[in-house]
C-alpha cells in the first residue's frame, strides 16, 4: 500500500449562499458552482453568476458549471497535456464553448433567447504543480504557492461601470475572456463570484487581499470533515461581517493540497 499517495490529495470546501437583497425579494440565488477531482490530483472547478437582469440567470449558471465540469471530466488530461500551455487553453476554451452551446440549446427548447440565461463563468484546472484558469465576466481566481505568495490568476472583468460585465452568451465572450497559466508549487486555490470581490480584492492596488484569503486557506487545509466545514463556510458567508458589506449572492470555492 502506498500511503503517501493516499495522504497527498486536495481538500475542498465550497458554498453558495443567497444574497440578502435576493432573500428579501424572495429570489433564488443566481450563483452556481461545481467541481470534480480527477485522476492524478487534477482538480477542475467552475463558478458562475447568473445575470440579475436575466429572467433565467439561475438556470444559465447551473447549466454552465455542470456542463463545463462534465465536459472537462471526460477529457484525457495527461501529464503531456498539462505540460502544454496551448492544450490547457484549448481545454478551457472548449469547455466554455460547450457550456455556451448547452445554454443556447436550453433557451431554444424553452422558447427563450440565450441572453435570458446570461451568466458569467470561471473555469480552473489545478494540480500541485500548475493552475490554469479561463474566465468570462467578473469574479476572481487566486492561488497561493509554496513560498506563501498570493497570486492573482484573474481579476474582475467589468465594463465602464462596476456593475457591468461580459456574459458567456455574449458574442465577444471568448474574445474577451481572461486566461492565465501558472506553473509553481501550488498549495491553495480559490475561486469566488463578484459578490465577494470587494472584500477579497485590494481595490487600491488591484491585488488579492491577504487578510481575506490566508485565514480561509488555513481553514480549508484543516477541514477534515467536509460536511462540517461546508456548514462553517456557509455561516461565514451569511455572517454580519460579510452581509454588512455586500447584499449580493456569494460563492466561494477553497482548496488546499495536503502533502505529508
Amino acid at each position: 500500500m502506498n500511503t503517501s499517495k493516499e495522504i497527498s490529495q486536495w481538500r475542498i470546501v465550497t458554498a453558495s449562499v443567497c444574497g440578502t437583497s435576493h432573500s428579501k425579494n424572495q429570489q433564488l440565488c443566481q450563483d452556481a458552482h461545481h467541481w470534480q477531482l480527477l485522476a492524478n490530483n487534477v482538480l477542475v472547478i467552475a463558478a458562475a453568476d447568473g445575470a440579475g437582469s436575466a429572467k433565467l440567470g439561475k438556470v444559465g449558471s447551473m447549466i454552465a458549471v455542470e456542463t463545463a465540469i462534465d465536459h472537462l471530466s471526460r477529457q484525457e488530461i495527461t501529464s503531456d497535456s498539462l505540460a502544454n500551455d496551448d492544450v490547457l487553453r484549448y481545454l478551457l476554451t472548449d469547455a466554455m464553448l460547450v457550456a455556451r452551446k448547452a445554454i443556447e440549446t436550453e433557451a431554444d427548447v424553452c422558447n427563450n433567447q440565450p441572453h435570458d440565461l446570461a451568466t458569467t463563468l470561471i473555469l480552473m484546472i489545478a494540480t500541485p504543480e500548475i493552475v490554469a484558469v479561463g474566465q468570462v465576466g467578473d469574479g476572481l481566481a487566486v492561488a497561493k504557492n509554496g513560498m506563501g505568495n498570493l497570486i492573482a490568476l484573474t481579476i474582475p472583468s467589468n465594463g465602464e461601470y462596476i456593475n457591468q460585465t461580459t456574459f458567456l452568451t455574449s458574442l465577444v465572450a471568448l474574445e474577451t475572456a481572461q486566461f492565465k497559466i501558472c506553473r509553481d508549487e501550488i498549495v491553495n486555490v480559490g475561486v469566488l463570484t463578484d459578490g465577494l470581490q470587494m472584500l477579497a480584492l485590494n481595490m487600491i492596488v488591484g491585488e488579492p487581499h491577504k487578510p481575506f484569503f490566508f485565514p480561509l486557506f488555513e481553514f480549508v487545509a484543516n477541514a477534515e470533515d467536509r460536511i462540517l466545514a461546508k456548514e462553517h463556510l456557509m455561516r461565514f458567508l451569511s455572517s454580519d461581517k460579510i452581509t454588512q458589506r455586500t447584499d449580493d449572492d456569494l460563492t466561494l470555492i477553497l482548496a488546499a493540497f495536503i502533502n505529508s
